[in-house]
């Protein structure tokens, strides 16, 4: 239902499971391992996983900035660089699905009410189908400055994504156990 009709594929999006992003994030052991299990099944299906990374302000480099060790790259697999947001905002993320055949993403990682949520209405507004993995993405806990708990900024992503249409594509939530890889 893509409308990139001429992209029969589906890659698996993993965005900013950096260290010093989920150092203190909700559930962040369950969701790193819902999320290996993610990659382990892409990659054995032949599924392309595109990384996406973010620069957290000038921090490349650093011990923070890179990916959390339960999440080794494999060899050949894109790592997007980003500075905002959206994946793909000033990014190379279109080109890279692109040449890949993609036009339907499932998409997992951190943080919820940024990167995450950001990213799935970048895709789905640029003609993607896009999936969110439901128990595969985390926030911190910003409650001191305002924000829901974790568990209800999940859940409201959760329930609104579940629901979130645009003509010619599709959008929804699946969990880890129920993601397809079949293009």
């Amino acid at each position: 239902m893509s409308t990139h009709t001429d992209r029969p594929h589906t890659a698996l999006l993993v965005i900013d499971v950096q260290n010093d992003v989920v150092a203190q994030a909700h559930d962040r052991d369950a969701v790193v391992a819902a999320i290996a299990g993610l990659v382990d099944r892409a990659r054995g299906a032949g599924v392309p996983v595109i990384w996406v990374q973010d620069s957290l302000d000038g921090k490349s480099g650093t011990p923070g900035w890179e990916y959390v060790p339960e999440l080794p790259f494999a060899e050949g697999e894109p790592v997007v660089h980003k500075d905002y947001g959206d994946a793909f905002e000033a990014t190379e993320l279109e080109d890279v699905l692109a040449d890949h055949g993609v036009g339907r993403v499932l998409v997992a990682g951190a943080q919820t009410d940024a990167c995450i949520r950001s990213t799935l209405h970048g895709a789905l507004a640029r003609g993607y189908d896009t999936v969110l993995i439901s128990d595969a993405h985390t926030t911190e806990d910003l409650s001191e400055y305002g924000a829901p708990t974790p568990d209800l900024v999940i859940a409201h992503t959760n329930l609104y994504w579940k629901y979130h249409t645009a003509p010619g594509r599709e959008a929804g939530i699946v969990t880890a156990a129920e993601a397809s890889f079949a293009s």
